[in-house]
Parts: C-alpha cells; sequence; structure tokens
C-alpha cells in the first residue's frame, strides 16, 4: 500500500526501490532490506512499529527522496523475513531487541554506512533507544513517534484494561476470545491461546488482538488500516510477535530506555507524539523529554498514534527535512 491519499499533499511521492536482497542475520533468520531514493544521499533506517508489523511501501515517502539514502528493512518473523513467524514451526527464541539491534547494525556494517539517521515509530521508537543507546557512534540523528518503552505500567495500560476506559466497545471484541476467570492476566491468556499450534485455537486470537490494536490507533477511525492487518497469516505474525515480547518486557531492565538516555543526549533528536494517542499515551513521551529535553518535543493536537495522521506525517516531515542536510 502507498499511504493513504489523503497524505498526497504531505509526504513526498510514491518511489520504487532500487535496490533489495536478504541480510543472513544467522539463527536461520533471512531479514528483508531494500534502498530507495539516492544512493549518495543522506542515510536514513526506517524502524517499523509492532514488533511483527512490517514495513510497508508509504514508509518511503516520509524522506525527500532527492537527500535521503532510504532503508528500510522488515524486522525477524515478519513482512518479507524468513521465516515467518505465522508458520507452523516458527520458533521466536531468536527474536528478541538484542537480536534486532544486532541486525540493525549488521546491515548498516554491509551496506557500507559510516553514519545513518534512525527513525522509529511506536515500537520502533524503542528499538531505535535501543540501538543509538547500545551504538551512539552510528547514528547522526534520532526521530521518534508515538514513544513506547514497554514499561510494565505503558503494557497494562494498553494490553490489560486501562485503554478500555477509552474503547469500552471494542474492548469487548479484545476479551471475547479469552474465558472470563483468565481475565486478570490478558497478556498470559493471549499467549497461551497465540502459541497453541491449533489455527482454530490461535488464528481467532491473533485476528482479536490486533483487531484491538489497530482499531484503537487513530484518532477517527480508519477501517482500510484494520482490514490491511487483520488477515490470518499477518495477524498471526503480529500478534506473536508482540505477545512474545510484552511476555518478557523487551528483555530490558524496567525504565531502562529513559534512564540509559545519557548516552545519546549529544545527538540532534525529535520527539513526535500525538495528544491522543491511546495506543502509547503521552505520558511515556513526557518522561523522555523531562529526562532528554535537548530533544525537540513536538506535540500534535489533533491525533492519535498513527503515523498515517496529517498532523502526525506532517511533523514528522518537518522533522526529516530539517536533518536531511
Amino acid at each position: 500500500m502507498n499511504g493513504p491519499a489523503h497524505l498526497d499533499d504531505i509526504l513526498y511521492p510514491d518511489i520504487e526501490p532500487y535496490e533489495s536482497g536478504y541480510l543472513l542475520a544467522g539463527d536461520g533468520q533471512r531479514v528483508y532490506w531494500e534502498q530507495s531514493g539516492n544512493p549518495d544521499g543522506k542515510p536514513v533506517v526506517f524502524l517499523h512499529g509492532g514488533p511483527g508489523s512490517g514495513t510497508s511501501p508509504w514508509h518511503r515517502r516520509f524522506f525527500d527522496p532527492e537527500k535521503y539514502r532510504i532503508v528500510l528493512f522488515d524486522q525477524r518473523g515478519c513482512g518479507k523475513s524468513t521465516p515467518h513467524m505465522s508458520a507452523p514451526d516458527a520458533d521466536p527464541r531468536f527474536n528478541t531487541t538484542w537480536h534486532l539491534v544486532a541486525d540493525i547494525e549488521l546491515l548498516r556494517r554491509n551496506l557500507g554506512i559510516e553514519t545513518w539517521q534512525v527513525f522509529g515509530g511506536s515500537w520502533g521508537s524503542a528499538l531505535a533507544l535501543a540501538y543509538a543507546q547500545c551504538h551512539p557512534d552510528a547514528v547522526s540523528e534520532i526521530v521518534l513517534r508515538g514513544v513506547f518503552t514497554l514499561r510494565r505500567h505503558e503494557l497494562e495500560w494498553f494490553y490489560e484494561g486501562g485503554a478500555a476506559a477509552i474503547f469500552p466497545d471494542r474492548w469487548e471484541s479484545y476479551l471475547a476470545p479469552i474465558p472470563v476467570l483468565e481475565r486478570s492476566r490478558l497478556i498470559e491468556a493471549y499467549h497461551r491461546r497465540l502459541t497453541d499450534p491449533d489455527p482454530a485455537v490461535h488464528e481467532p486470537a491473533a485476528i482479536a488482538w490486533t483487531t484491538w490494536e489497530m482499531s484503537t490507533l487513530t484518532l477517527h477511525p480508519d477501517p482500510d488500516l484494520v482490514a490491511s492487518m487483520t488477515d490470518a497469516a499477518t495477524a498471526v505474525a503480529f500478534a506473536r510477535i508482540e505477545n512474545h515480547y510484552f511476555m518478557h518486557g523487551g528483555w530490558l531492565r524496567e525504565g531502562q530506555l529513559i534512564d540509559d538516555v545519557g548516552a545519546i543526549r549529544g545527538i540532534p533528536a525529535v520527539i513526535v507524539q500525538g495528544r491522543y494517542d491511546i495506543c502509547t499515551p503521552i505520558m511515556t513521551a513526557w518522561d523522555l523529554h523531562r529526562a532528554w529535553p535537548e530533544a525537540e518535543f513536538v506535540v500534535v493536537d489533533d491525533a492519535g498514534h498513527a503515523a498515517s495522521e496529517p498532523g502526525i506525517a506532517r511533523a514528522l516531515r518537518a522533522a526529516t527535512d530539517r536533518f536531511a542536510t
């Protein structure tokens, strides 16, 4: 999908990759990557959300194709990367935050890039922070959207009942696959179903999990966004990978990504946050802003979580335009 038509006046035009391939990342993982824009331009790597959602062609459009060398890749287990987490024998053991950080660094080295801008939204913001804190000398700038750091109260807000105060109707559908006696620990209850080998068990659970998330991302309902993620294979990979990460707290100590921001304070950065983001509420972006006042903090007052919302898209393009030279 090349992106919603309402973004045509905000983002850059559609472009096609000039190169693509697979990174042999070890552990049997083949990570799809592509490059578009100007081969001699400023390198930028796009870190998609989820984890487990994969990239889309319209993600290239946040960057001036005459000025940027745009690198997109599908994180382990999703998109065009293999093995896909929807496969019956999918093994999540080799899919952790630190595997992904290593993949990003291996990709940078394989592409011969000295430093690059790191652009990440939602889960991609957590991955951007983790990568930059491990490899600050490889990062020229950071652009974050919909900040998420996998602290326990962030997960509990969205997956254990807090956000039901805003979306009680959609919450009922999220609860539906889970028996009443298991609803005190919903992430764990979903884990049991998502890891069940029987498609009659894991597919309905995956679709319910994914529909809940996709239907709450935007300030105004976006049925196309929901439909794009809720076919069985896509939903199973997305839900399994997300749930796997959340069961383990992202393999992060509580508060790590905000506590360790000192490692990246000297890197130019922009934080873009929707005021009415229900998925990753502004409380987390605010905590990051307080810990990292050097980063520009942009609140979009008429937006939720999604990068496809006009105010969010406009602010992200402004950030990449600013850093283009």
